[in-house]
């Protein structure tokens, strides 16, 4: 079917109505071993189902105790127990079987032993404590519905009724496809330590196994597939012989190895391509009979998204569900927080838009921020404590709106601290011992004097500072100094730390200084303005009289020391000002230029906060010191 009939860039509550109209559950019955089910799916009973037995299935004693004939213990108390000989009672445990010769059961905290012969201290009634034959589910009575959710507590009772081999409704058989030229196996990739430059490993399949085991839903997976649209039809038309729901991954765009479209229009009536959604717009649906056909994107976060938007909602109305679900449902959500944003953002006209979050407690107000925002940034959506939808009629978000966040864990937010600050990997790899110690560190790279600004604001509990003063050639003091004087605040100096010059192994462009920068064309790639090296390399740049204009890529920015330096170590510039522990990891020559010193900075009233107080006690824990000391470049000031 020719592409221009796709309905192209809906919105998602346009599309919902499409797969609702489309689409309708499926009606098969299978039968399922409740003895051999593995975890919880959302399977409902297709039959209605008898119970086999009586519940409980014999007389049975509901306490602990003894049984009795009643009429032995008539007027008995504790000054008068009644007396029963030994052979006219019997010990019974709750739940345990009743002999037919005794008509009750006397709790044990109302009974003695003199010997052999039991003393009752209270009267009991005929058929105290006893539950009859059939009290809970009687032979024959209805204990389950069609339509009925198979849930914790259905099937204790089917199994306890005799029912273990059930009819169910089918849940939906899904596979996944995966498909590229530059996409290699997981494993392939793994073992030649991504060597290859235009590889990228097979992850998306993981995603969504994961994604599917935690709704319930079993998902096969395709082996990989080539960009050969011959290959694709083929897949996809032995996937269409016994699968529900086919999911195409990748080929979404219009490129000329980007097939997707054409071959879902040769298997199916194409239903739509595209959602005004950011990430997560390029997305194709098409219908063959009552199967979908689902092409995904490719970049990791673009296909989450559009697993909880569209492939989730599939799912449900083909297992008889509803599918307008709560969006918050399908991602999984721990909890909802209402937070105040911490900056600025901007989003895209009449685009509903997900972003990466990371939430912290300040002084009572619970702030959000967005991480990388990248379709294809995988360490920003596993480092996100959650996600927020930003509706398509937002354009600004000014800093302080309010913002809905869906935690994907549990977050401590009393016991985390929220860093802002210079990028140190020393920093990174504390955040682990801490939490250990039950604390947490939330850590923003904003650079030295973004971080003293946020204390300022009162947006942070910690700073750090390396901040070179090119009038005293001083570090920290006078910036520090220009605090506020109203409010005390206390400096810890962890560490000096050397900076220098990164370059290529075996420095080709033969670099030393920030002259050799202008004279030789190098590219740089440089830090973010506020950051404590941003300000070393301008301080050297005015040293040497040299100007900023005539370095190659001075705006080019990377925001941590291992980003720079990987882009030199990849060889998309030629050096960068760093420190040596990013050399020493990318292996990158190292050219000294000075040592500088690294400190903390908290307000004092943040002292007392747990996070803080956990943070300062893991600054001596010998483990953390140890790896820091590993990185290279670093020497202790305490």
């Amino acid at each position: 079917m020719a592409l221009v009939e796709l309905k192209e860039n809906l919105d998602l509550l346009s599309a919902l109505s499409i797969l609702e109209d489309r689409f309708h559950p499926l009606d098969e019955l299978e039968e399922v071993d409740l003895l051999a089910l593995e975890g919880y799916p959302p399977i409902k009973m297709g039959v209605d189902v008898l119970s086999r037995r009586n519940l409980p299935q014999y007389p049975a004693s509901a306490v602990d105790g003894f049984a009795v004939k009643a009429a032995g213990t008539v007027n008995s108390s504790l000054r008068t127990p009644a007396r029963i000989s030994a052979g006219s009672y019997c010990w019974v445990n709750t739940g345990g079987g009743v002999d037919r010769s005794f008509d009750s059961v006397v709790m044990i905290e109302d009974t003695l032993m003199d010997g052999d012969t039991l003393l009752v201290t209270r009267t009991v009634t005929k058929g105290e404590n006893i539950r009859p034959e059939g009290e809970d589910v009687t032979k024959g009575q209805v204990i389950a519905r069609k339509g009925d959710h198979l849930d914790a507590f259905l099937i204790p009772l089917l199994i306890a009724s005799g029912n273990s081999k059930i009819s169910v409704q089918r849940l939906p058989r899904s596979v996944f496809i995966p498909t590229g030229d530059e996409i290699i196996p997981a494993e392939e990739w793994v073992r030649e330590d991504g060597q290859s430059w235009d590889r990228v490993p097979e992850t998306n399949s993981f995603m969504l196994k994961r994604l599917f085991h935690d709704w319930g839903f079993p998902l096969k997976i395709h082996g990989l597939v080539r960009d050969d649209e011959t290959l694709i039809e083929d897949a996809v038309r032995t996937a269409l012989m016994d699968h529900d729901l086919v999911i195409i991954g990748a080929g979404t765009a219009k490129g000329k190895r980007d097939h997707s479209a054409d071959v879902i229009g040769k298997f199916s009536e194409p239903l739509f391509r595209g959602l005004r959604m950011k990430p997560g717009r390029p997305v194709i649906v098409g219908s063959s009979g009552n199967r979908p056909l689902v092409a995904l994107p490719g970049f990791p976060m673009s296909a989450l998204v559009i697993c909880w938007s569209v492939i989730h909602p599939l799912l449900r109305i083909l297992n008889g569900e509803n599918p307008a679900v709560d969006l918050q449902k399908a991602v999984g959500a721990v909890e909802t927080l209402k937070t105040s944003l911490l900056m600025h953002h901007s989003s895209s006209q009449g685009v509903m838009e997900w972003i990466r979050v990371k939430c912290g407690d300040i002084g009572g107000t619970i702030y959000s921020w967005p991480l990388a925002s990248g379709a294809s940034s995988t360490f920003s959506t596993s480092d996100a404590d959650g996600f927020a939808l930003i509706g398509s009629s937002v354009l600004e978000m000014p800093k302080g709106s309010e913002i809905t966040v869906w935690t994907k864990r549990k977050i401590k937010l009393e016991k985390r601290a929220v860093y802002q600050g210079s990028n140190d990997p020393a920093i990174e790899r504390i955040v682990s011992y801490m939490r250990e110690r039950g604390g947490d560190l939330a850590v923003r790279s904003v650079g030295s004097l973004g971080g003293l600004s946020a204390l300022a604001r009162g947006e942070g509990h910690v700073a750090s500072c390396h901040l070179l003063d090119p009038e005293t050639g001083v570090y920290n003091d006078p910036f520090i100094g220009r605090l506020d004087k109203t409010r005390s605040w206390r400096r810890f100096k962890l560490f000096t730390r050397e900076q220098g010059f990164l370059v290529r192994k075996g420095n080709p462009e033969r670099i030393s200084s920030v002259r050799d920068l202008a004279d030789k064309g190098s590219i740089f790639v440089n830090r973010q303005p506020g950051a404590g090296t941003r300000v070393l390399f301008d301080q050297l740049l005015k040293e040497a009289g040299v100007q900023a204009g005539s370095i190659v890529g001075y705006d080019n920015i990377a925001i941590t020391h291992f980003e720079a330096a990987a882009r030199v170590s990849g060889g998309s510039a030629a050096v960068t000002l760093g420190v040596r522990a990013a050399a020493e990891a990318f292996d990158t020559d190292f050219i000294p230029v000075t040592e500088e010193d690294f400190e903390l900075v908290i307000p004092e009233e943040f002292i007392s906060h747990p996070g803080i107080g956990i943070l300062l006690e893991t600054l001596n824990d010998g483990r953390w010191r140890r790896e820091v000391d590993s990185l290279g470049g670093y020497r202790w000031a305490f």
